[in-house]
């Protein structure tokens, strides 16, 4: 049985953000990701998403800001070695800001608060959802934005905890969960970000 969110209970908004008057924030979308230690499940699924999300973006010229997690040299996250360069598929376009961050919420010790208006709508997507996309939605939130989640365009891999292995799946819906139960609106599909 589905409980009421605190979303609910506030009674905050649940109309998903539109591209107009929107700024589309990718976040973390790095070679990182899709080998190797850090490889995501569906990882292939959620580029594609994500690379039809911001084909749209693009063409409706929706704002766009791109967020990488720089870990430093000779790590995973490395964003002056290959693999931590944004995958060729969303490499940002001319005139798009880049955000370097090195903490999961993509607001903490970066600009990125300076290319957004006050209190406007995010339209989220992007690596890990139990992570980066979880806490950039809540830092979003806090912020006064409204944050809007794909989750067609968030992927995430199985973790370890108290002895046993949570599929991603789980970690993912669950992540999702936490989101929409007070920090932003989840819709399924880019689709449904008109």
């Amino acid at each position: 049985m589905s409980r009421t969110t605190l979303r609910e209970l506030n009674g905050f908004d649940q109309t998903p953000a539109t591209l107009a008057g929107s700024t589309l924030i990718l976040i973390d979308f790095q070679n990182t990701y899709t080998q190797g230690v850090m490889e995501l499940d569906g990882w292939e699924q959620s580029l594609d998403a994500a690379e039809r999300l911001l084909a749209r973006a693009r063409r409706q010229g929706t704002k766009v800001v791109h967020v990488v997690n720089d870990g430093g040299e000779g790590t995973p996250y490395d964003v002056r070695a290959e693999i931590g360069r944004f995958h060729p598929r969303l490499t940002p376009a001319d005139g798009e800001p880049v955000v370097v961050k090195r903490f999961p919420d993509s607001f903490v010790g970066t600009d990125l608060a300076s290319h957004l208006d006050e209190g406007q709508d995010l339209v989220l997507a992007g690596w890990m959802t139990h992570m980066c996309v979880t806490f950039t939605a809540q830092g979003a939130f806090l912020a006064g934005h409204r944050p809007t989640v794909v989750a067609e365009a968030t992927a995430t891999r199985s973790l370890p905890v108290l002895g046993a292995d949570v599929p991603a799946a789980q970690v993912h819906r669950g992540a999702l969960a936490t989101i929409a139960d007070l920090y932003g609106v989840v819709v399924e599909s880019e689709k449904e970000i008109v």
